[in-house]
């Protein structure tokens, strides 16, 4: 969609509930006419996790009729923040950068580009989205407009949940580390996207915005020092035009979280 089409289309997500039942129609159409895209993993007993983190957990309170006569359910849940689809707040990697409560609301939503780098990562497990790649990217599909969102699509997402396949490794803590195995970006893509293109948040389909091997995760430190979070472990990225999608990414507010669960999704024309 153009650019004022998204502009009203803020505008009707911003419109009090009375307000909203006598929306335009032009306004009520781009609520219908796109299609959701849900790009995040399940939380579950499958979830995929660091190497060094706790894994979520589910814990059944309740599920059954009471004496009263109706059905209750709950659930205790816990997770560490940078399991399954999860944001990484800029303060992750960065000093006294935003925490998850203070990321603000115009860096989770926004118009979205896809690169679709699957080939170069089904041939090496270890590729690197770098400043060629994306200079490539721009020639054909044009310029990345300030304030994009920025997903990178490697397909690693076909993995889940397969650890071993995802990851690399099946081993837990610093053995299991030293073991990943994934795609990522590079320090060239990342230091571009923030100085050049201004981005507002990028994604990837994979456990880390670097690649697993890495020990010094500069694209980290680089796009969270610039106050640009960060989206992990999406899926469904197949599903979405390299240009043209709207994200919609909200994470649990955690007060002085370094990151959380996500629940992310896209709407595409």
């Amino acid at each position: 969609m153009h650019r004022f089409s998204w502009l009203v289309f803020l505008l009707a997500l911003g419109c009090r509930p009375q307000e909203r039942a006598s929306l335009p129609r032009d306004r009520t159409d781009l609520l219908t006419s796109g299609t959701w895209v849900d790009l995040s993993h399940d939380f579950s007993s499958e979830t995929i996790y660091w190497p060094t983190a706790k894994p979520f957990a589910l814990a059944v309170v309740s599920a059954e009729v009471t004496p009263a006569g109706y059905y209750y359910a709950a659930n205790d849940f816990s997770t560490s923040e940078h399991s399954g689809t999860h944001l990484d707040a800029p303060i992750h990697f960065a000093e006294g950068r935003h925490t998850a409560d203070q990321v603000p609301l115009d860096r989770l939503i926004g118009p979205a580009v896809v690169l679709d780098v699957v080939a170069k990562a089904d041939a090496d497990r270890d590729y690197r989205l770098d400043l060629p790649a994306l200079e490539r990217w721009e020639r054909e599909h044009g310029r990345i407009p300030e304030g994009t969102i920025v997903l990178l699509r490697t397909g690693w997402s076909s993995r889940w949940p397969d650890k071993k396949r995802y990851l690399g490794t099946m081993k837990a803590g610093p053995a299991g580390v030293a073991e990943l195995h994934f795609p990522g970006i590079d320090s060239s893509a990342a230091r571009w996207l923030a100085a050049e293109r201004r981005v507002k948040a990028v994604g990837i389909d994979t456990p880390s915005l670097d690649y697993g091997q890495s020990t010094t995760f500069d694209a980290h430190r680089i796009l969270l020092g610039e106050n640009i979070p960060a989206f992990e472990n999406l899926t469904s990225l197949e599903r979405l035009p390299p240009t043209g999608a709207f994200v919609v990414a909200l994470p649990m507010k955690i007060k002085g979280g370094s990151g959380g669960p996500l629940r992310i999704v896209a709407l595409t024309p």
